[in-house]
């Protein structure tokens, strides 16, 4: 049996199209950030971005990221953020809009150095697409 040829595999990405990249960041919701970071930095992890009294904090993971955000309103009823890092951002949310999504905004420039917007997924997820800036 002959091997398909060049851009007719079955999952192959359409030509210009946006690819996942891998996963870039999981952010997680604190009520109390002071604890948040004295806890992710006992166990070693590396401090990249915020701290114990910002509202957002980022720690290396390896390759990829933990990040922190406070949540003061009420009780927790955000789990966080999967964070995918794509090659084309703008790419991404067209496709996302062609599909019928409905991102909470458009792609824009974050001061972590990311470019990124955020999607939920059916079941009320919250995908954020991003990549880094140059």
């Amino acid at each position: 049996m002959n091997p398909p040829s060049a851009g007719t595999e079955p999952n192959a990405d359409p030509p210009n199209e946006p690819t996942v990249e891998g996963l870039s960041a999981i952010t997680l919701s604190t009520r109390d950030m002071q604890r948040a970071v004295r806890f992710y930095r006992a166990l070693g992890l590396s401090l990249l971005h915020g701290g114990e009294n910002e509202a957002f904090t980022s720690f290396a993971l390896g390759r990829s990221f933990l990040n922190l955000t406070t949540e003061t309103q009420g009780p927790i009823g955000w789990w966080g953020r999967v964070i995918i890092y794509v090659s084309d951002v703008d790419a991404m949310y067209r496709t996302a809009l062609a599909a019928g999504s409905t991102p909470d905004f458009t792609p824009r420039d974050a001061p972590w150095n990311e470019r990124y917007f955020h999607v939920r997924d059916p079941d009320g997820h919250e995908l954020s697409f991003a990549r880094p800036l140059s």
